[in-house]
């Protein structure tokens, strides 16, 4: 009997809630649509109006790209007060695809740039819902398990997004190559499967689980009517303002406005951290791991500024420096992205399994400690590009292998800090300020795909000699951020406590 007791035990050591595949799928499909479309973005917009794109410069289309991608995420602050005030985390994850669907089916139609600046919009605000609030979930499947399975459980959901991405890379760019707005259009039916398998199975599986709003003003008093007519308002204004600002945004000046927003990020971030710490109710403990937060923020930010050019700066150089053919088929740039992605579905088990095996084995290696190493991973796939870029300003093109080298490196230094990065982030928040702390997380990467379109706006493919100093640049400030965390690590370890 004892052993029947023991083999059950282990199972269940072992395994994962069944909601957590819910998640997966639903995650898999939105990320088809979302990774799927920004392959292209850049290169639409950079074609010559003649060849059916919007014929923008390099610098103005970086800065475009980065304003967009910046406020995919910076949505994730409101999407999460939204959820802990209004909706609860489940129906904010449909709303938000449900947008997202409609922003791609916008995407699709030909026309003038205001109905490709509203699609963005629709995208980013659905984003905004669904990406932290799924999140979320997932760590609520995982409130009452260890560190390790908590992790492995981030990172077998981290697999399914990066599934969905590695189909997403590859159909879209391809169908793209015969007409641009087919590929857009392919991206809106990813995201309705991803509805129609979380509409079906999230009741059955997730249970009670995200129904009701986390926020104790919500609870079921007479004032809740007035919180949420109060949050719709909020939340039509600002759907409102943001298609205002992308569609009738005057080109010319993208770069300005987006160096504005990253300093805007910067200090409404702070002053949100200072905020909760001195008014929001939390004692010493709590205050410490909002420090915590604060500090992965900053260093996710640095991750995603160098990472996320594989759809600004490398994308560009995959297109006009890169030999991309295999026997007499030229591969579509936007289609070697998809290496990252392939790379995470390969690895991601791998390592969810080692942190595992590690902590059996009384090995927890913390947090601070993988962020460093995911940060110097990063640099090194830079260098590697160094030198691709010295090839290329030799007047030759580089091969394929240095992007898909450098598409590795940074795969594992993703694994070391994405999945983790958000399981910490779900366990140091405050309860009340849950959804609020993982819509942090994410807009740690808005500012660093923000920067990431900066930096892939200085990419001139007419000057070509400064490519290498471009990509050193990245290599020094990314390997330099590791350094940092290396040795701050004891310092950040004592005030997480016991979250690993």
């Amino acid at each position: 009997m004892s052993e029947v007791v023991n083999s059950e035990g282990a199972k269940k050591k072992f395994s994962h809630p069944k909601g957590l595949y819910v998640l997966f799928t639903a995650e898999m499909w939105e990320r088809f649509s979302y990774y799927g479309m920004r392959a292209i973005l850049i290169l639409f917009m950079t074609t010559d109006m003649a060849a059916e794109g919007l014929g923008l410069t390099t610098e103005t289309a970086g800065a475009v790209y980065g304003l967009y991608t910046a406020s995919v995420y910076l949505m994730t602050l409101p999407g999460g007060w939204l959820a802990d005030n209004i909706f609860g985390q489940r129906k904010a994850v449909f709303y938000g695809g449900v947008l997202i669907m409609i922003g791609h089916l916008v995407l699709a139609i030909p026309g003038s740039p205001a109905i490709f600046f509203t699609g963005l919009a629709f995208v980013a605000l659905g984003t905004g819902l669904l990406k932290g609030n799924i999140s979320t979930l997932v760590g609520e499947l995982y409130e009452n398990e260890d560190g390790a399975k908590r992790d492995a459980g981030f990172s077998i959901f981290y697999m399914g997004i990066n599934l969905g991405s590695f189909f997403g890379q590859l159909f879209v760019p391809l169908l793209a190559e015969y007409n641009w707005h087919l590929g857009f259009g392919l991206a809106a039916i990813g995201m309705f499967f991803g509805l129609i398998a979380y509409k079906v199975y999230a009741p059955k599986y997730l249970k009670e689980i995200g129904v009701e709003p986390k926020a104790k003003s919500i609870e079921k008093t007479g004032k809740s009517n007035n919180s949420v007519t109060l949050g719709i308002i909020a939340f039509i204004l600002v759907l409102l303002v943001t298609l205002q600002l992308l569609g009738h945004i005057d080109v010319t000046t993208a770069t300005g406005i987006a160096q504005a927003l990253g300093l805007i990020i910067v200090v409404i971030t702070m002053g949100y951290f200072i905020n909760i710490l001195f008014n929001g109710g939390l004692n010493l403990i709590e205050k410490k791991k909002v420090t915590v937060i604060f500090i992965l923020f900053v260093g996710i930010a640095i991750f995603w500024s160098g990472f996320e050019q594989a759809a600004s700066s490398l994308n560009l150089f995959a297109r006009d420096f890169t030999n991309r053919f295999i026997g007499g088929w030229e591969m579509p740039a936007g289609m070697l992205q998809s290496f990252n992605s392939g790379f995470i579905i390969i690895f991601a088990p791998i390592i969810g399994a080692l942190w595992v095996k590690l902590a059996a084995r009384n090995i927890n290696v913390r947090t601070p400690f993988k962020f460093a190493v995911g940060l110097v991973l990063l640099g090194l796939g830079f260098w590697v590009m160094v030198e691709a870029a010295q090839v290329a300003a030799s007047g030759a093109k580089a091969g394929m292998f240095a992007l898909i080298l450098t598409y590795f490196l940074h795969s594992i230094g993703e694994l070391t800090i994405s999945p983790v990065g958000l399981s910490a982030t779900s366990k140091l928040s405050p309860k009340k300020y849950l959804g609020q702390m993982m819509g942090i997380w994410f807009v740690g990467a808005a500012l660093g795909n923000l920067i990431a379109g900066l930096i892939g706006g200085n990419f001139d493919p007419e000057n070509v000699l400064e490519m290498p100093n471009i990509f050193l640049n990245v290599v020094w400030v990314s390997v330099g951020a590791g350094i940092i965390f290396f040795a701050a690590s004891p310092f950040i370890k004592k005030w997480m406590g016991e979250v690993t």
